[in-house]
């Protein structure tokens, strides 16, 4: 059975449910199969050997997640090639593609959680009223060992960019 949440988060303070665990840092990152396109997909596996920064947003067209998504973006220039960012969110392709021209996002990478929620249910941070995943962060290591996680407790505020960014370069 699947893990509910009751209340582990609000939506401008009306209590919402999150399904899924609550993972922690030194747990095994789950695996996650997510559409980067309606035909092609991207794993965990697929970024093996790098640290990953994962940016959860619940819809790339909402004003906090475009400026989490502008930020980390921003963020991806000087971390190196051994980082890479990946932003989720339930958008679909078209709508992630169309996002990232208009605002001219190109060093994190868009993954789509639309067709099975999988990844939110994994990773503890979808939404049960909604069908939209929370806004967190998780910063994994090259060996798939998260290292630094934040759940906001609120969707509309802001995660913690710069405990991410040095929870990011701690592993460099």
């Amino acid at each position: 059975m699947v893990q509910e949440r009751k209340g582990a988060a609000t939506l401008k303070g009306n209590p919402i449910t999150l399904i899924g665990p609550a993972l922690q840092a030194g747990d095994q990152a789950p695996d996650f199969i997510l559409n980067k396109s309606l035909t092609e997909t991207a794993s965990l596996n697929d970024y093996s050997g790098k640290i990953k920064l994962i940016s959860v947003v619940p819809s790339i067209d909402t004003g906090v997640c475009d400026m989490q998504t502008r930020r980390f973006n921003e963020e991806a220039a000087g971390l190196g090639d051994n980082v890479t960012i990946l932003t989720v969110s339930v958008d679909t392709p078209f709508a992630q593609a169309r996002w990232c021209g208009a605002a001219g996002v190109d060093k994190v990478v868009m993954l789509s959680d639309y067709k099975t929620n999988s990844f939110g249910e994994a990773y503890g941070v979808l939404i049960k009223e909604f069908a939209l995943d929370m806004r967190a962060i998780f910063v994994i290591d090259q060996k798939n060992t998260i290292q630094y996680v934040e759940y906001l407790s609120e969707m509309t505020e802001h995660p913690n960019y710069d405990k991410a960014i040095a929870a990011v370069k701690e592993l460099l």
